[in-house]
């Protein structure tokens, strides 16, 4: 199964348009469109019902203690952990490619609602840990969100969007489910799978 798209190439960066967002010279980094990228697959294998789609950032800072603060950048061999930008499972096995922007099309704060395209079911991404508690942006973030590194990472982060090919007619989550809870139920359910990465960063430095 091979899986491109005609918003990035595979290993190069990812526009701001489909960042959650972009530099900013007064703020560091401001809103973006948020678009949800263009996708296209093929090579489906045979026995295919539904297929999960999961993009996450596997670069993400484990302490807080220099994200985002002046006159500091993240040091480069501090422990990193998984965010997840996008799950959505229950696409259905007829479709072979999503539009750009079919799935978000801007910043929507306090999180978009629980639907989507094709009958498919979003999870929710990790914009809604992170904004816990912030009194503007906290809510359920449900669906893609692009990326928004931290302003002073020394390291560019990678976006990995994964399409798994499932011989499940409905992925067994329900209500509120994340990309561990999705990667979870499908081992063993696999067909096949493709991936294609993009890079972001928002430090002015490594532009």
């Amino acid at each position: 199964m091979h899986l491109s798209s005609s918003s990035f190439t595979d290993g190069q960066a990812i526009p701001g348009d489909f960042a959650f967002c972009v530099p900013d010279p007064d703020t560091h980094a401001t809103f973006a469109p948020n678009r949800s990228p263009a996708l296209r697959w093929e090579g489906v294998p045979q026995g295919t019902r539904s297929f999960v789609l999961i993009c996450h950032d596997p670069d993400v800072p484990t302490r807080p203690d220099d994200v985002n603060q002046q006159d500091r950048e993240v040091p480069p061999d501090l422990p990193r952990t998984d965010f997840y930008h996008w799950v959505l499972v229950d696409l259905p096995a007829h479709v072979t490619s999503i539009a750009d922007g079919e799935f978000s099309n801007g910043v929507t704060e306090r999180g978009k609602a629980q639907k989507g395209p094709y009958g498919a079911r979003p999870g929710v991404n990790d914009y809604t840990d992170w904004f816990s508690g912030d009194p503007t942006m906290e809510g359920t973030y449900f669906g893609y969100d692009g990326p928004c590194p931290p302003w002073n990472d020394s390291l560019v982060h990678h976006y990995v969007f994964t399409l798994y090919a499932t011989d499940l007619g409905l992925c067994p989550v329900d209500g509120r489910f994340g990309g561990p809870d999705v990667l979870a139920v499908i081992d063993g359910h696999v067909l096949a799978s493709a991936s294609i990465t993009g890079t972001y960063t928002l430090n002015p430095r490594l532009m």
